[in-house]
């Protein structure tokens, strides 16, 4: 099986585990049939509003096993940024919520509001209930000298209406008052990944996301293996032309994947598929299931393209045969 070389899992949340209020299908078993493999699952988000606690019990809701410390947060690694580069018990301007707020406390540091109060850092993470007082706030402390994080740098995050601007467009506010660029702690920047592996005591973990952009990314710039499952955000022709930062380990349906052996892939080749070019196109013939097709495509595809991504329009062919 493919988790047999892992000890333990770092899982996104939305697109992996759950799609908004619910969860994804056959989700809960996969996980579930994981943990008793002995395998260690980790739900790492940059969801830096949430407390570990709240984010638990959502996901027990959904029947996927979770506690608080299965959880981790850009929040998490945010404080643990900040802790790292000021003095113990420092006060930090949090220009964020309750999860934020939590996550200063636990490095042994002092949550204030206001610049006035001299703070040694601004922390910055995504909060519904954001204002521009406190934005202001964080421009001071920046401009007298502080320390800036940000959470997480995601220009945008989903919702049942559409995308809305996330913590990434929000902290531009106060670097572009400042001239003061923040240091990143979520996905895909290493700290959050790092945070995780700290709390897991992971040695050989696998990332699992849905996100070519954070979650595979982020997996090899923190050096370890990635798997993309197809449940989410990416789709088959972003997979296809993914450039070489963004090219997970593995691909998969949905999370049944970490419980199947994974097949060999090679020369364009996968299960009873060939990927080949013909005259500048990108060509896949045989049959069998679509996600082997996908995994042959890729490797022809990325194999060609080498250090640049694949062109569109070379590798668009495929798609009719495999979705």
């Amino acid at each position: 099986m493919l988790i047999d070389g892992y000890d333990t899992l770092l899982l996104d949340l939305d697109g992996v585990v759950y799609l908004g209020p619910r969860a994804v299908r056959g989700a809960a078993e996969a996980l579930e049939e994981a943990g008793r493999r002995g395998v260690r699952l980790a739900y790492v988000t940059n969801n830096a509003s949430r407390t570990p606690a709240a984010i638990a019990a959502h996901l027990r809701e959904l029947r996927v096993p979770a506690e608080r410390d299965d959880v981790v947060t850009s929040a998490q690694a945010a404080a643990r940024v900040v802790a790292e580069r000021v003095p113990a018990g420092a006060k930090v301007l949090v220009v964020g919520g309750a999860g934020l707020r939590m996550a200063v406390r636990g490095q042994g540091l002092r949550p204030v509001t206001a610049a006035a109060e001299g703070p040694a850092a601004v922390v910055q993470g995504m909060w519904a209930g954001l204002s521009y007082g406190l934005l202001a706030e964080g421009a001071l402390a920046v401009r007298q000298g502080a320390l800036f994080v940000a959470a997480n740098r995601d220009s945008t995050m989903p919702t049942g209406r559409g995308e809305v601007p996330g913590n990434g467009a929000m902290s531009r506010v106060i670097a572009s008052a400042t001239g003061v660029e923040p240091l990143y702690a979520g996905k895909p920047d290493p700290p959050l990944h790092r945070e995780s592996m700290i709390r897991t005591g992971a040695r050989r973990p696998l990332v699992v996301g849905d996100r070519l952009d954070t979650d595979i990314e982020g997996a090899r710039n923190a050096g370890v293996d990635g798997l993309l499952v197809l449940t989410g955000v990416a789709k088959p022709l972003d997979m296809l032309t993914a450039p070489p930062h963004q090219r997970p380990t593995y691909v998969a349906e949905d999370l049944s994947g970490l419980l199947a052996p994974y097949p060999e892939v090679r020369d364009g080749a996968c299960g009873g598929w060939r990927a080949r070019w013909v005259e500048g196109t990108l060509r896949l013939d045989g049959d069998g299931s679509r996600i082997d097709g996908l995994r042959a495509a890729c490797d022809a595809a990325w194999a060609a393209a080498g250090d640049s991504p694949a062109e569109e329009d070379a590798v668009k062919p495929v798609l009719g045969r495999i979705g």
